[in-house]
């Protein structure tokens, strides 16, 4: 044999045995290291090496023709972060973190780095693989699909290698072990949007999995065509998104088309800038789509069609007014007009056409069933006089065609073949289908979903609309607004909403969500790789003095976030004089010993209070030999110089006070009086740094995101507080 590795019966090194053996390099082993030896490698010159990292390492340089260590040196330098990373699966309170971040980084990825199999990826695998019962639970449950996919295709390729490995060393068979064809189904599930995609700048992604377990009606792979159809007359909310994301899923999981329709067919809500920022924020979701179209665009068949049906007794021209009109649908009773000649409804459809001020009196209604007990077939209105010129094509037309009307006829002419929409419309399907059988078209299928509704929150365009033309906020993009800017500005990571709204999949059943719920898997995200920054609140914060503190300030580069060295380092300065929070200072008692984070213990000798009661400056002497084990108090701190960052930390309440509008409730008087909390603090001088956007962890204060960064010195840097998932609300 030319190699031999030795090591500790407990610790086996996987990932430098599996890349020997895929790398066709031929090496002995033996158990034969007493405990806490690091694994060895001799080589046969006789030298030696040591580590696990190290052995894998060598294996990987050793193999070139496998390129297991990368095709060049900014993929090594790739596998050389992700072997840095990999020991964080052996943290037993971080394991499921780092599956989170692994199994979010792969959403689009086979490899962990490249296009091919690298030491990086037989790392990560041997962790997995060698946690045993934890990461096979982790695998039934489905929690993480895209790790499992991933190590499901590992050993697909090198099942009969890896399975003889893990029975050697582990003891066990069939780790991970799934047939080809099963791992060619989960990468065609995984590969649709019902997983969540993110930058490479350390911020993760999370997989869904309920969607995957629905089928569309009559579905063929290659034939589906789908489209997500908002009306501009608002953001993309968090309902939208739901459509949105169901509907890509589908068009990927059966390999078909997806098509954004803008239905604007009501000119008195509808604008470019609400058309403009829904295609953003369909961007920022991800998602790709063939093309753009409009409602819009059909008007001119829209109105042949209508034309058409007057001809063929199934429309009519009603003057009726809507007050009456909705009375006599209720009660069942036929329109007056409902038994004009062809001539007669002719005449008046050119009136609503022209505009005149007959025209303008009528609506253009189905001939449908009054006595249905589905009201919804009740002839409905199809056509509307409007005179407000249109966002895209002016004041060229007069009448607007309604979205029962425009909908199925449209999805029918751009070869929609499922048309999923939220189970509100339920009885409106047959409505949907009664119309394009008049029209003698093509008929879609229906595929319901439930509508997402969240507690404490409006999602009626109507109803938003009014928070901002009445200044409750700032805009469509307020951080209280459940928009998709809205929620995005709050701190909220595309990928932790998409995990929560396809986790959902395409229920049927209704459900009112909790907003925790979705802070809580965003929380699982950030809180892994999101750096870590220390603020003291300005207001009444205490001044201690070391009397033994340094004579002159001093630096330290630390960590941002202990466990991520991705999140970077930053300049720590040291004084004899530091600034701490007034509820620290408060809770500390006369001679009691306390931590000070990053630095060591202190011993307070004295404590001043102010004429309110407050501690206002306190002394203490260093201990730096004490032990942090048997302190109560574990400070933040900052030094007193004046680099300090000034900050605005922004608390957030929901808009209502009521978790769920009765349906003749006015939301009105709902309205939460208190929504927003404004908190001044100072920063350490590192935050002079952080960009708008930026998400981070204030210590032993929560996690914000950076909406204003630093300017200057008179302005405070502003930090959006973004909820944990637990629930809380704002002082009042």
């Amino acid at each position: 044999m030319d190699f031999k590795i030795s090591y500790t019966p407990d610790t086996p090194p996987l990932a430098a045995v599996a890349a020997a053996k895929i790398a066709g390099i031929s090496v002995a082993t033996n158990a034969s290291l007493t405990p806490g030896s690091p694994p060895l490698l001799q080589l046969p010159t006789g030298k030696k090496l040591q580590g696990a990292d190290v052995l894998l390492r060598h294996v990987g340089r050793l193999a070139t023709s496998s390129n297991l260590y990368g095709c060049d040196d900014f993929e090594s330098s790739q596998i050389d972060e992700w072997l840095d990373y990999a020991p964080i699966f052996t943290s037993g309170s971080e394991f499921e973190g780092a599956c989170a971040y692994v199994d979010r980084y792969l959403l689009h990825r086979t490899f962990l780095v490249g296009h091919s199999l690298s030491i990086a990826d037989l790392a990560i695998w041997s962790c997995l693989a060698g946690t045993g019962v934890r990461w096979e639970s982790l695998r039934k449950s489905k929690k993480y699909q895209n790790l499992v996919r991933w190590f499901n295709a590992i050993h697909a390729e090198y099942e009969s290698l890896l399975d003889d490995i893990t029975v050697t060393f582990l003891g066990k068979k069939g780790t991970g072990k799934t047939s080809t064809s099963k791992v060619k189904e989960q990468q065609i599930s995984n590969s649709g949007s019902g997983n969540v995609n993110v930058d490479n700048s350390g911020k993760g992604k999370v997989a869904s999995q309920s969607t995957s377990e629905v089928e569309l009606p009559d579905a063929e792979v290659g034939k589906v065509r789908v489209r997500f159809a908002p009306e501009p007359s608002g953001y993309l909310h968090i309902g939208h998104t739901k459509a949105a994301l169901l509907n890509k899923y589908f068009a990927d999981k059966y390999e078909g088309q997806f098509i954004v329709r803008m239905d604007d067919t009501n000119p008195d809500k509808e604008n470019n800038e609400f058309v403009d920022n829904l295609l953003k924020d369909i961007g920022t979701l991800g998602i790709k789509y063939e093309t753009v179209t409009y409602t819009s665009d059909y008007f001119p068949q829209t109105m042949e069609m209508a034309e058409k049906l007057i001809h063929d007794g199934k429309a009519y021209v009603d003057d009726t007014s809507r007050e009456k009109m909705r009375e006599e649908r209720m009660e069942g009773i036929e329109s007056k007009c409902r038994n004009n000649s062809v001539e007669e409804n002719l005449k008046l459809w050119k009136g609503m056409i022209a505009g005149s001020e007959r025209g303008l009196m009528c609506c253009l209604r189905g001939k449908l069933d009054m006595q249905d007990p589905n009201k919804s077939l009740r002839d409905p209105v199809y056509y509307r006089c409007n005179l407000t010129p249109h966002h895209r094509i002016g004041p060229k037309y007069k009448v607007y065609p309604t979205y029962d009307f425009a909908c199925p006829f449209v999805d029918a002419i751009e070869g929609i073949t499922h048309a999923l929409r939220s189970s509100e419309y339920h009885d409106r399907n047959d409505q949907y289908f009664r119309i394009q059988s008049d029209m003698g078209l093509r008929r879609v299928h229906i595929y319901e979903f439930s509508r997402l509704n969240m507690v404490y929150t409006l999602l009626s365009k109507r109803k938003l609309l009014w928070f901002v033309q009445n200044g409750k906020v700032d805009g469509w993009d307020d951080p209280r607004f459940p928009t998709v800017q809205g929620i995005v500005r709050r701190g909220l990571l595309i990928e932790a909403l998409k995990h929560f709204i396809l986790e959902q999949g395409a229920s049927k059943n209704l459900n009112l969500m909790e907003w925790d719920k979705l802070w809580a898997i965003n929380k699982k995200i950030i809180d892994p790789v999101c750096p870590r920054h220390t603020a003291v609140i300005e207001e009444r914060k205490a001044l201690l003095t070391l009397t033994n503190g340094p004579v002159a300030p001093f630096v330290r580069i630390l960590p941002k976030h202990k466990k991520f060295e991705g999140a970077g380092d930053k300049a720590a300065t040291y004084t004899s004089k530091i600034w701490i929070d007034q509820d620290d200072a408060s809770s500390i008692l006369e001679n009691e010993e306390v931590t000070l984070k990053d630095w060591g213990n202190v011993i307070v000798k004295e404590i001043s209070k102010d004429q309110d009661g407050f501690v206002s400056q306190l002394t203490g002497v260093l201990h730096l030999e004490g032990s942090v084990k048997t302190t109560k108090l574990k400070l933040t701190w900052l030094p007193y110089t004046n680099e300090l960052v000034p900050l605005s930390l922004v608390d957030f309440d929901h808009l209502i006070t009521k978790k769920k509008l009765e349906e003749d409730e006015d939301f009105v008087d709902v309205v939460n009086p208190s929504t927003r909390k404004v908190t001044l603090a100072l920063g350490e001088s590192d935050m002079r740094n952080l960009k708008c956007g930026d998400i981070l962890q204030l210590e032993r204060k929560g996690y914000y995101r950076c909406d204003v960064p630093f300017i200057r010195s008179s302005k405070p840097v502003v930090l959006f507080s973004i909820p944990d998932g637990k629930s809380q609300t704002v002082a009042k």
